[in-house]
């Protein structure tokens, strides 16, 4: 055992993709072990690696984690990025579940039918633009900080950034109304760890692409 997290999932971002984030972003190294089929699902599964029989699972510390914001909470605990205080981890849990609820708006839209993408990224794009980036615009605002709470990185940070990547990938111009989330994209991505996360080659993955859905439901 290297002592490295060991985190096991298919070779997507899907909900493991968070964790790559925020483990990078504190500066862990971790292994992957890559879900190449069903039978490498089955496996985890009958030898009782998965507590709710799914993944992500992560082995840390002598156990092995699943559910993601679980991993989350505490791979954010470990590392000193969930705030100084219950106050601030409570403000962090608030900004990270409006997140949450964006990215996995963002990862649906390669699966709906051919039929229902439009009005799917039609809602993406307004729901991104008028319910979530404005709050965290004025969060950055009102906390006249380089951080949405107290004045360090937070899990927070990492994750929402993560999420601003992922809608310009989907359209560029997604923040153009959000000068401070602007400033805050470039501050969080030349942060030395995140900086390094973001070059080619890193273990970040790229979006899931129409020709590897029928590799990934073959697996699940």
């Amino acid at each position: 055992m290297s002592g490295k997290p060991k985190l096991h999932y298919v070779n997507a971002r899907g909900r493991m993709e968070p964790i790559r984030w925020l483990l990078a972003a504190a500066g862990v190294e971790f292994e992957e072990s890559f879900l190449e089929t069903k039978d490498d699902l089955k496996k985890l599964q009958t030898d009782g690696s998965l507590l709710f029989q799914q993944v992500p699972m992560v082995e840390i510390d002598g156990m092995k984690m699943v559910q993601t914001r679980a991993v989350l909470n505490y791979v954010a605990g470990k590392y000193n990025l969930y705030g100084k205080d219950l106050k601030e981890r409570a403000l962090i849990d608030m900004y990270v579940e409006g997140i949450i609820d964006l990215n996995e708006l963002i990862l649906s839209n390669i699966f709906q039918p051919a039929d229902k993408k439009e009005e799917h990224f039609a809602t993406v794009v307004d729901k991104a633009t008028k319910r979530y980036f404005p709050v965290y615009e004025k969060v950055l605002k009102d906390h006249g900080q380089d951080f949405l709470v107290g004045n360090k990185l937070s899990r927070a940070d990492v994750q929402l950034l993560e999420t601003i990547l992922m809608a310009e990938e989907c359209k560029p111009d997604m923040l153009a109304k959000f000068p401070l989330l602007q400033s805050f994209k470039a501050r969080i991505s030349n942060i030395p760890n995140i900086k390094k996360f973001l070059q080619p080659g890193s273990q970040r993955k790229p979006p899931i692409q129409e020709k590897d859905i029928p590799r990934l439901m073959q697996i699940f």
